[in-house]
């Protein structure tokens, strides 16, 4: 009876070395791989045409009559109004604001030498999605100069009078490009794990991406640089 019980007792305490092995093992194994993680950046691009673009067109006259600076400025605004829709351009993607006059001499800051005291200022908002169009009719101002007509744009820091131009289909996009990065992402870190020899174990943290969406260059606003970021943490092991 003792016999068998050394046994049984001797078979507990085997098991539970072997048990405690184990558990060492593991504690050892996590400690040396604790902390062992890459931080990897996976990039997507893409180069789309803007399909949306704005712009805005300013008229302005100058003189001593405002009943005549009213009459030429409205006339020249129904022009260029007509200049638009003649060659394509839709009545709803243009929108027209009422005539804006400056009175320098209520405004205190007329003198006797001034050679005018009214300025009147018109503006028309051209918003269309048919940007080939649009940027043809921009390139044949020349047309309405013949006609006596000059378009204000105002100085560089005025982006009121700037032409713009937008992409307003990434979301389409969105899903694939963000898939992309993920993958690039992969696949630098797991050249990583192998130079480091090592393997790629869980994804640690990850976000979804930063998204970018710049001109391509300054002389091509209507070309869009569109760029996903996306940053994930792998652990590795051996």
């Amino acid at each position: 009876m003792e016999k068998k019980s050394s046994i049984i007792s001797a078979s507990i305490l085997a098991l539970g070395i072997v048990i405690m092995g184990f558990c060492l093992k593991a504690g050892i194994d996590n400690f040396v791989n604790k902390g062992r993680n890459v931080e990897v950046k996976g990039l997507a691009e893409r180069e789309v045409e803007a399909n949306k673009v704005t712009w805005p067109i300013t008229l302005k006259e100058t003189g001593n009559e405002i009943q005549t600076l009213y009459s030429t400025i409205n006339a020249k605004t129904a022009t260029v109004k007509k200049f638009l829709t003649d060659n394509g351009i839709k009545s709803d993607e243009i929108s027209v604001n009422p005539p804006i006059v400056n009175d320098y001499k209520t405004a205190g800051a007329y003198q006797q030498d001034v050679k005018y005291r009214y300025t009147i200022t018109s503006s028309l908002t051209v918003v269309s999605k048919d940007v080939k169009k649009v940027r043809d009719l921009i390139s044949r101002q020349g047309e309405l100069v013949a006609q006596d007509i000059a378009i204000d744009y105002g100085s560089d820091w005025d982006n009121r009078s700037k032409i713009t131009y937008e992409y307003t289909d990434f979301k389409k996009m969105k899903p694939e490009m963000v898939a992309e990065a993920i993958e690039n992402a992969q696949k630098t870190a797991e050249q990583f794990a192998k130079n480091s020899n090592s393997k790629l174990d869980k994804i640690v943290a990850a976000d979804q991406g930063s998204f970018e969406i710049v001109d391509r260059d300054e002389s091509t606003p209507y070309i869009k640089n569109i760029r996903v970021v996306s940053h994930i943490t792998y652990s590795l092991k051996n």
